[in-house]
């Protein structure tokens, strides 16, 4: 059977981590994009431990062009992509007023205009692939005192809707997991759990939106 990549944009320590390990275990070669090579070098070591294949790339998703270069890099190293996670989201304390535009601008590229450059780079290379979404439940629920990150989220959540539209008649599954809780090991919203439900929706391909909630 051919081997299957995984790739993680925005990776770090807690639903990117336990995501890789995941898919690891289940065959997947794992491919990591973060600004820091420090935490990208530990992640690799963290999932080698484990028996993973896993190579981590440095990229910025505030930008474009550090972003296409490290997703270019990857596509070499491998010559496709299976399974795209865009993980990576900004969104700094504070009440609409208090944000300047720029910031809002800022956090939004690396919410939502980072995941759309990603998907826009590795689509070529997907042949009925998956792009899965990290969504959150402040876009369902915006809260004032982090208004830019539920922005984010609702801009997420509504990319992965339309991305859908056009992608499905092509082969590709695009999901959004929104996860209506704090992310917290040792309780339902641990990032074990998230990661469980990222991998039952690549397998199932099914809904654009999957709600992560306590019954």
């Amino acid at each position: 059977m051919a081997e299957k990549i995984l790739l993680i944009v925005g990776a770090g320590p807690g639903i990117s981590l336990n995501t890789a390990r995941k898919f690891g275990k289940e065959g997947f070669k794992v491919a990591l994009i973060s600004r820091s090579m420090e935490s990208l070098q530990k992640y690799e070591n963290e999932l080698k431990n484990d028996g993973i294949v896993a190579k981590g790339f440095p990229g910025d998703v505030s930008s474009v062009e550090s972003l296409k270069t490290a997703i270019d890099k990857v596509i070499k190293t491998y010559g496709k992509i299976d399974v795209l996670l865009y993980n990576a989201a900004s969104g700094r304390p504070g009440k609409p007023t208090t944000l300047s535009v720029d910031q809002l601008v800022e956090d939004f590229k690396i919410s939502v205009a980072g995941a759309l450059t990603s998907v826009k780079e590795v689509i070529p290379y997907m042949q009925n692939g998956t792009i899965l979404l990290t969504g959150g439940g402040l876009a369902l629920n915006p809260y004032a005192d982090y208004s830019s990150l539920a922005i984010g989220k609702a801009g997420i959540r509504n990319l992965a809707y339309s991305l859908n539209q056009e992608l499905s008649p092509k082969g590709i599954y695009v999901g959004t997991l929104t996860i209506k809780g704090f992310v917290k090991e040792g309780t339902y919203f641990s990032s074990e759990n998230i990661a469980e439900t990222f991998y039952h929706m690549y397998e199932n391909r099914e809904g654009v939106e999957v709600t992560f909630e306590e019954k």
